[in-house]
């Protein structure tokens, strides 16, 4: 993701003013306000270097790494205070989208409908359910009332109304497959949603980008920038 995010910046104009990777990280220790915008894709690991940056500098921050612990996640929300940042596990509109209509459909289908989310990715990938799962799963259940089943195996007995199953497939290289099904009596609904390459990630964040770093402080989803709305 870095090397297109970079690539693409480039071609598009734009002027990179440095690279930051798992073997310079600490430069962000003595590195000044160099740029208008940091754009992280790295891993949770580097967080720390990352939020002391944003904090020192006050530049603005777009966050797409995945795996960060609740912890980790209420650290990107408290940088807010300190320059316009956004965390999102994934910057496709397409999946923008998706989750607004999850957003919209869940509460009328949840009483009588089962839900099933499945996800497919790479065989590369580290991280299961994907960040992109969890996203999906919040648009359908905002409240955290229900009970995610993360897989079954034996006798597990009957499904609760309460639980949506969370499924995670790894394979080949699949960029990523995302599919939410409601369950209900002698009718199925099916949504899924299919990236065929990296680059759509890359085109919505860089959007997402320039639009960032003329915002006012505080903790942005991607919702609020795309569609409008109140930043957190």
């Amino acid at each position: 993701m870095g090397q297109l995010i970079e690539q693409t910046a480039r071609a598009a104009g734009d002027e990179i003013a440095a690279i930051i990777d798992i073997h310079n990280v600490t430069d962000l220790e003595t590195m000044g306000a160099v740029a208008d915008i940091v754009m992280d894709f790295s891993s949770p690991a580097s967080l720390p270097q990352v939020a002391s940056y944003v904090r020192r500098t006050g530049t603005p921050l777009l966050s797409g790494t995945t795996g960060c612990s609740e912890a980790e996640l209420a650290v990107l929300r408290q940088l807010g205070e300190a320059a316009p940042v956004i965390h999102s596990a994934n910057y496709s509109v397409g999946i923008a989208v998706f989750r607004r209509v999850l957003e919209q459909v869940s509460d009328i289908l949840k009483p009588d409908f089962d839900i099933e989310i499945v996800e497919t990715h790479h065989n590369q990938k580290v991280d299961a359910p994907s960040g992109t799962a969890k996203l999906l799963l919040d648009a359908i259940d905002p409240r955290h009332e229900m009970r995610p089943v993360y897989g079954r195996e034996g006798i597990c007995g009957k499904r609760d109304k309460k639980e949506i199953g969370v499924h995670a497939l790894r394979g080949g290289t699949v960029a990523g497959e995302h599919t939410v099904r409601f369950f209900g009596v002698d009718e199925e609904l099916e949504i899924t949603h299919r990236a065929t390459s990296r680059q759509i990630f890359v085109n919505g964040a860089l959007m997402v980008a320039r639009k960032l770093y003329r915002m006012p402080k505080g903790f942005y989803q991607l919702q609020d920038i795309l569609f409008g709305g109140n930043r957190s």
